[in-house]
């Protein structure tokens, strides 16, 4: 089933420098490419952010790769759609910005991105690229399957494939937390498994200027964070949506924890 026929019923997730310049004028409407999107497929706010949309494949207008949009084998470009907001993250800086979508004409304000020096220049120029094609009006519709292209004025065509989000696929908003991790697993009891290992976290309490307040216990957790790899010997903060899992399995937790963002890291001497 196609991500945009289940739009309806997903839920929308609730210092920088500006990583494009001031543009000129956009391009009326009549110099940039119709829009692809059919009247069944039509896309919205709710069907954006519905998904996170990988870069797959991006051409220019004579149909060469776009070399500098891929960074690593391992890395792709992401963009992430929120309150008439974009974010892009897999380069070397998160940038975000405001959008608008009307019909398939689609327009990205000035970019603001964080600051954070990468030592591959690869990394940094899939920022300036991704930046440069996202300024400016374009049109943005369903491709093939679960896609969304992008077509830019200058005639690049950028497609993005969509897998669900966690508020999609558990079908709430989720509630948000954060946990410390402490450095290293430590032994915990397990009914099923001799030697079990478990990540050993507290929660934290923030205030609204991003203070800590409050720490919980240190207690163990079972289960593994989806979209975190703990590393031995690395202290992280972490910003998790936290969901509760209906009829879990008997070995399964009733709650699933799901990566936003690190806030925090460094390495602990042993």
């Amino acid at each position: 089933m196609r991500l945009f026929a289940l739009f309806p019923l997903a839920i929308a997730l609730s210092a920088c420098t500006p990583a494009n310049p001031a543009t000129s004028t956009p391009p009326q409407a009549s110099e940039v490419a119709p829009a692809a999107a059919s009247a069944d497929a039509a896309l919205d706010a709710q069907a954006l952010a519905a998904a996170h949309w990988r870069l797959t494949a991006a051409v220019d207008a004579a149909g060469r790769r776009i070399d500098a949009l891929f960074p690593a084998p391992d890395a792709s470009l992401q963009l992430d759609f929120s309150d008439d907001r974009i974010s892009v993250r897999g380069g070397c800086n998160q940038m975000s910005g405001a959008y608008t979508l009307v019909g398939g004409r689609f327009e990205v304000g000035t970019l603001a991105q964080t600051k954070k020096f990468c030592g591959g220049d690869a990394l940094m120029a899939a920022d300036e690229a991704i930046g440069a094609r996202l300024s400016g009006a374009g049109t943005l519709a369903p491709g093939d399957g679960d896609t969304l292209v992008l077509t830019t004025a200058g005639g690049d065509r950028l497609t993005f494939t969509g897998e669900p989000t966690a508020a999609t696929r558990h079908g709430d908003a989720g509630e948000r937390v954060f946990l410390e991790v402490a450095p290293q697993r430590v032994p915990c009891p397990h009914a099923m498994i001799a030697d079990y290992r478990c990540l050993h976290v507290r929660e934290l309490d923030f205030d609204a200027a991003g203070l800590r307040q409050d720490e919980g216990e240190w207690r163990f957790l079972y289960q593994e964070i989806e979209g975190y790899t703990h590393t031995p010997g690395v202290r992280s903060v972490l910003r998790l949506d936290r969901f509760e899992v209906p009829d879990p399995p008997a070995d399964g937790s009733s709650v699933a924890y799901v990566l936003d963002m690190v806030v925090e890291s460094e390495t602990v001497a042993p």
